[in-house]
């Protein structure tokens, strides 16, 4: 039986400093602030482009010169370089943040092969003196040296841009100077924390990571050590060689990623799931003030992480663990990497907008090509197989529950399914689904309301490794600089999102993009009685737990204990009042913002909103 729609409960519009232009958005509705021939974020998404611990390093290729093919893109130009000011002054505050909770199961122990450098001439490095603080805590203090002294040596953070960025950037540019692709520098790594030195001289290798965020001035960055370590305390002290450096280019708060990971840490933690932990850190780059970045972790299987089997080096069968993203980039990846599911033969789905879906229905893959990308290393395609087969079954078996109220089961060795009437079709999801972790994923995803969510940065896992469960389960939460009112997307914080239709990155097509879509994961179950009680439940606990008032008081105590960094980044980078390059992206609220205090405010007092609206919703 399927639940009776509630209509949505008025409630108080909390007042924000920098307000939105005082139009409802329809959550069907497409923005009304972005412009076609502004925005970048057509198919962008900050998540990792290169995952495989196993990876070589790629080499600095010749500048050249491309005359761009006639193309009928609509993906818009990208932004201009804005100016820049370094300074190397002091540091204030840090706050406190939010421990991390781990629970992890058995799996096979990490292996990792290093890349080989690019080339350069190398000499012993020096590190830059920890400026001077003047107070008893203070943010973490980054050092990246080259080895190489060469005077270009810096060009590893300055220059490349991911390669199918800068084929698109070429194909509507005349005469588009092809940048170098990203390519790893040989470094070393100094942490230091209120003048504690953490690390000193380990030596690492240090790349540009992401997709269209290395088209900006201050791209992010992925940090590759020798040999295992622990930066900055984070996840309980756990020593990995992987970590990453989100430099939170378009977020004026700089505080959505920790935000949400914060959040999802309280929700999914609970039911033993991973989510990265983060702290934000002040980079120095060959003794350049390089800014503030949020210091997080690599999404990877690690008993410390996605706590998975992972397969040894060339085991080609298929009793390991699988880490996946749904991931529109996937088509750059090796092929051995990457599978498309066919949705239930592209099945209409009704999107969850409070309303009984408003009449409308949509079909996943009219628009998006139902791409994974398989983030752990695989050496088979016996391996790609099965899990491309695997997870296109589960998927079936969820959509015949709630749209046939039928029960589909695997036979013995998860290649076939059939139909049967043994059991419920609940029970039938429940043997295939950790559904707990679509719950918590769906409700941070109700939450952030990220402009990504149909595509990219969708993170699920499931082990056939002794002791695995067997069952997709959603995880480790990523990238969502784009959400909690950034861009138009519940710009005023009412209405559904993660299980309703949504518009394209760039705005769909009454905003400056071309389609509407939605997230199949997130919808196919949207109209179950159980389901919806399981959300409630949830929510409820999260709600009663202060974890929403523990969220607002972090982003409030960090911009103040932080403020003179905060300030420091935006004197070197100016991108909050000189946002020309992405200020066709954003929501009205967030576009009028033009010192971080006022980003901060706006941001809190939106999610404020937001979590007001959905406690109306899922409260008990």
């Amino acid at each position: 039986m399927k639940r009776i729609i509630k209509f949505i409960i008025p409630f108080m519009v909390i007042s924000m400093l920098c307000s939105c232009s005082g139009k409802n958005n329809d959550i069907t509705s497409t923005s009304d602030t972005q412009s076609s021939t502004t925005s970048v974020s057509a198919i962008e998404s900050d998540k990792p482009s290169e995952e495989s611990d196993a990876e070589t390093s790629t080499a600095k290729p010749e500048t050249t010169t491309v005359k761009p093919e006639t193309s009928t893109t609509s993906t818009p130009k990208p932004e201009t370089t804005t100016s820049k000011v370094e300074t190397t002054t002091s540091k204030a505050e840090i706050t406190t943040t939010t421990p991390k909770t781990e629970t992890t199961t058995s799996k096979k122990p990490e292996t990792t092969t290093t890349a080989t450098p690019k080339p350069e001439t190398t000499t012993t490095t020096t590190t830059a003196k920890p400026p001077e603080v003047s107070n008893d805590t203070a943010m973490p203090v980054l050092y990246i040296n080259t080895v190489s002294t060469d005077k270009n040596a810096i060009n590893f953070v300055t220059k490349p841009v991911a390669t199918h960025v800068s084929q698109q950037i070429a194909s509507w540019t005349p005469n588009y100077v092809m940048p170098p692709a990203p390519y790893y520098e040989d470094c070393t790594i100094t942490l230091s924390d209120d003048s504690t030195l953490l690390l000193e001289n380990i030596e690492a290798k240090v790349k540009v990571r992401g997709n269209w965020t290395t088209t900006y001035d201050k791209k992010p960055l992925r940090i590759k050590f020798n040999e295992k370590q622990n930066m900055a305390g984070l996840n309980g002290g756990a020593q990995m060689k992987n970590w990453v450096l989100i430099a939170e280019y378009k977020d004026a708060s700089m505080l959505r990623n920790k935000a949400t990971f914060q959040i999802a840490e309280e929700i999914l933690g609970e039911d033993g799931l991973y989510v990265s932990d983060t702290e934000f850190v002040e980079v120095y780059i060959n003794e350049k003030y390089w800014g503030v970045y949020l210091l997080a972790e690599y999404q990877q299987i690690n008993k410390n992480r996605v706590n998975i089997t992972e397969a040894e080096k060339d085991y080609t069968e298929t009793d390991i663990g699988y880490f996946l993203e749904m991931d529109g980039y996937c088509y750059t990846e090796d092929e051995l990497q990457q599978f498309y599911i066919d949705y239930a033969n592209n099945a209409p789905l009704t999107p969850y907008d409070g309303k009984g879906g408003s009449g409308r229905t949509i079909k996943y893959l009219d628009n998006c090509d139902g791409g994974f990308t398989i983030k752990s290393d695989i050496y088979s395609e016996k391996q790609k197989n099965f899990i491309s087969n695997y997870v296109d079954k589960v998927y079936d078996i969820l959509y015949y529950a709630a749209y046939k109220d039928e029960a589909y089961v695997f036979n013995s060795d998860y290649t076939a399914i059939q139909k049967t009437t043994d059991i419920t079709p609940r029970e039938a999801i429940e043997k295939v689904v950790n559904v707990e972790s679509l719950v918590d994923t769906y409700i941070i995803n109700e939450i952030g309301c990220d402009a990504d969510i149909y595509w990219s940065s969708f993170y699920m896992s499931v082990d056939f490794g002794e002791g695995g469960d067997k069952k997709l389960t959603f995880c480790a939460p990523w990238d969502f600089d784009s959400g909690l009112g950034n861009k138009n997307r519940c710009a005023d914080g009412k209405g559904y999102y993660a299980s309703n239709i949504v518009p394209d990155v760039n705005g769909g097509p009454y905003g400056g993009g071309e389609f509407e879509t939605l997230n199949p994961w997130l919808v196919v179950l949207a109209y179950e009685d159980w389901y919806r009680d399981m959300i409630e439940k949830t929510w409820t606990d999260a709600y009663d737990r202060g974890v929403f008032t523990r969220a607002y008081e972090m982003i409030e105590n960090t911009a103040t204990n932080y403020s003179e960094m905060f300030d420091r980044n935006y004197d070197k980078w100016n991108n909050i009042r000189n946002n020309d390059s992405f200020k066709g992206e954003l929501s009205y609220g967030a576009a009028r913002c033009k010192t971080h205090k006022q980003a901060v405010d706006y941001l809190n007092s939106w999610l404020m909103s937001r979590v007001e609206f959905l406690n109306g919703e899922f409260h008990k």
